[in-house]
């Protein structure tokens, strides 16, 4: 599975208190459409699949909530395509096609949803690495 194309259809977000204890940030990941697309922009042997996804983070307790929608174009063999159009029919997929593609989502999103949160001053729904002085490291480890 090749990335051909994505791009960002909705981006929202809101802030509804100014404090909150006790906050848990849940996300969560819905497909709304799986297809098969034909263009004449890629000469390429393997099947073109468009996706339509949205991702949230809800900050609970009704603290905040990030949303971002969009669509994706993949290249995928024949086969697996075939597969993966057959399972949508039940709004299932294959499990190492749905693994990947949640990543891929999570890897493009979470860029833009940090730079929300950096705005809109939330807590960030990832762990960002940061460098220690080696006292602290050090003390760490006791």
């Amino acid at each position: 599975m090749k990335l051909i194309g994505f791009n960002f259809t909705k981006i929202s977000a809101e802030k509804f208190l100014d404090k909150v204890d006790d906050l848990k940030i849940n996300t969560q990941i819905n497909i709304a459409e799986i297809k098969e697309v034909s263009s004449s922009l890629f000469k390429i042997k393997e099947k073109i699949i468009s996706i339509k996804f949205n991702h949230s983070l809800i900050y609970d307790p009704e603290f905040a909530k990030i949303e971002l929608g969009g669509n994706l174009l993949l290249s995928v063999e024949s086969k697996i395509s075939k597969e993966i159009l057959k399972q949508w029919e039940e709004k299932k997929m294959p499990e190492n096609f749905r693994v990947g593609l949640f990543n891929l989502i999570l890897r493009k999103s979470s860029i833009k949803a940090l730079e929300l949160e950096e705005e809109f001053n939330l807590p960030l729904h990832m762990n960002i690495p940061l460098i220690k002085r080696q006292e602290e490291e050090q003390e760490e480890t006791k």
